[in-house]
């Protein structure tokens, strides 16, 4: 049995990645929600974390949230 092939094996693989996907998303989203004020308009930020995998939340945390 080769490693490559084996399905638990990638599931095991990528587990870590999709928990830091839904993490940064779940955190974006509230994060985005509870500003008055963001650079920029709020739809546009929710595509960007909602539409471009784990770089979309990152993106928004260096540049889409304005100082408190």
């Amino acid at each position: 049995m080769e490693i490559a092939n084996d399905p638990n094996t990638l599931f095991l693989i990528l587990l870590p990645i999709l928990v830091l996907q839904l993490v940064l998303l779940v955190v974006a989203l509230i994060d985005l929600f509870k500003r008055d004020v963001t650079n920029g308009p709020k739809w546009v930020w929710l595509l960007v974390i909602v539409f471009i995998n784990i770089l979309g939340p990152i993106i928004y945390f260096l540049w889409g949230r304005t100082p408190r």
